[in-house]
């Protein structure tokens, strides 16, 4: 038993550190498309405030995640395990085509579809999904009002400055935004692990109650981290070039923006897609300047992935759990 348990946590802190590596874009793609960091200066800043949100956030999105979503009673190894699976190989073939999907949305896809396959739709916890599935919309609205609000309140504020002096003020202060916006990244998705981690223990007996031990804190920062730190090139000119073309004044008001929404909602246990925001909080920007400065196209496609992954996930998910008991 134990032997499986460590296993199932290091396949845990695999999919962390592909979550770190999968949405290493949403951290640094604005400040690497505006130039104010080099990539490696961006993940190396990105990576530090990563690991830094363990030290300075509650974990209410763990306890939604471990045992919000599914009941608890009828979780097990195999279920944690079959549920990760889901999740890696959706955001594998996700970052390999440059789609900026969620992992986060990833993980708890598989998560159903494993306790799915094994007790049946009334394993789900139907209360517990509204606000995630209501947010799916809600979020990258939040960081497109934002974004657009923001922008405009600062093409006001400026419109007698020249571009070129706004812009080189902003390229300091995108440092400032980008570690707040990788703050609300760490804070947001790290606790998705978490979570998992954690109900791991209780349904393996290691845990009497649902508390996130502060160990199992830190290994889930450190591998989110890690991940960023790697970076995943491919998302990176999606989000930073393909849907607008951001100056640093941009950048500013999309972390910025992408980091106030991801810290609302942390606050109030509310699991959403890190991914999602700051698309939302990029196109926002684009729109201030003219409609067409969003390649909305692409967008579209960006959101048809976000509707698929769930479901694919689940469908993995429930895939592998079915393998799983097949040769028990």
């Amino acid at each position: 038993m134990l032997t499986l348990v460590i296993t199932i946590i290091i396949i845990a802190l695999i999919f962390d550190f592909l979550n770190g590596f999968h949405d290493s874009a949403n951290s640094i793609a604005t400040v690497v498309s505006t130039r104010v960091l080099t990539p490696r200066k961006a993940v190396v800043w990105a990576a530090f405030f990563n690991m830094a949100a363990a030290f300075l956030f509650d974990v209410h999105i763990a306890k939604t995640i471990g045992k919000g979503l599914i009941d608890i009673a009828v979780v097990n190894e195999w279920v944690i395990m079959s549920a990760l699976v889901g999740a890696i190989v959706w955001n594998l073939l996700t970052w390999y085509y440059g789609i900026p999907s969620s992992s986060s949305h990833a993980l708890m896809g598989g998560y159903a579809g494993a306790a799915i396959a094994k007790a049946g739709w009334g394993s789900i916890i139907a209360s517990g999904w509204t606000n995630t599935l209501v947010f799916i919309a809600v979020a990258p609205l939040m960081g497109m009002l934002m974004g657009f609000t923001l922008m405009v309140i600062l093409s006001w504020l400026f419109y007698k400055k020249s571009s070129s002096k706004v812009n080189d003020s902003f390229r300091k202060l995108q440092l400032v935004s980008a570690a707040f916006y990788s703050l609300g990244h760490g804070t947001n998705d790290a606790q998705k692990t978490m979570g998992i981690i954690t109900g791991l223990l209780l349904t393996a007996g290691y845990l009497q109650t649902f508390e996130v031990p502060f160990w199992v804190i830190l290994i889930s920062h450190f591998a989110i981290g890690l991940g960023t730190l790697f970076g995943g090139w491919r998302i990176v000119k999606t989000m930073g070039q393909k849907i607008t073309k951001l100056k640093p004044s941009g950048g500013f008001c999309a972390e910025t923006a992408g980091a106030i929404t991801l810290l609302v909602t942390a606050f109030g246990g509310i699991s959403v897609s890190t991914t999602h925001t700051i698309t939302g909080a990029i196109m926002g920007v684009g729109a201030t300047k003219r409609v067409s400065a969003v390649r909305w196209g692409l967008a579209g496609n960006i959101v048809i992935a976000w509707i698929l992954t769930i479901p694919a996930s689940a469908l993995v998910g429930a895939a592998f759990y079915y393998l799983v008991a097949y040769f028990q």
